[in-house]
């Protein structure tokens, strides 16, 4: 090769993570939408189908995984060793991510949809702390607005309130 120029070399950690959700991402689109999600008879709009929201996520994912897979190839060796010298997040912040899922899983029904949503919104903000005190308002707004979305547009029955 000429002298001043630089080989890239694959990050292999990016490749694989590409790989993984490559993977799964056919497994969603080929398997498991044909198999588990049934389509009613008569649907007025596309958009209405139990499949369309798995699809558009399965095929989200593909596509992410596909850009994954390319950056890990064509990664050049100076921004590996930027990588591989930057450090992992503390093990205190996983585990508030980890705790507010299992919040919001574990009080989605017991105190409903949005109470839950603010519950771990609120941890998840606790787990990356912000300095701006307006943005803990979206704490409140995006598990209503989500809730809502879900409820009134999309007519998917959610426990919204705990009585």
């Amino acid at each position: 090769m000429f002298k001043g120029s630089k080989q890239s070399s694959a990050d292999i950690s990016t490749v694989l993570v590409g790989s993984v959700m490559l993977a799964f991402a056919c497994l969603l689109l080929f398997y498991l939408v044909p198999q588990y999600v049934t389509e009613p008879a008569m649907v007025q709009n596309p958009m209405m189908s139990p499949s369309w929201l798995p699809r558009y996520m399965g095929w989200l994912i593909f596509l992410i995984a596909i850009l994954l897979i390319i950056q890990g190839l064509f990664r050049n060796d100076k921004d590996n060793k930027e990588s591989a010298g930057s450090e992992r997040g503390p093990v205190l912040r996983f585990l508030l991510m980890a705790l507010a899922l299992v919040v919001y899983l574990s009080f989605f029904e017991l105190i409903g949809a949005i109470f839950s949503g603010v519950l771990a919104t609120l941890i998840l903000f606790a787990a990356h702390p912000i300095r701006k005190k307006w943005v803990y308002s979206l704490a409140f707004i995006i598990p209503v607005v989500i809730t809502l979305l879900f409820t009134k547009v999309l007519g998917v029955p959610l426990p919204v309130m705990p009585y």
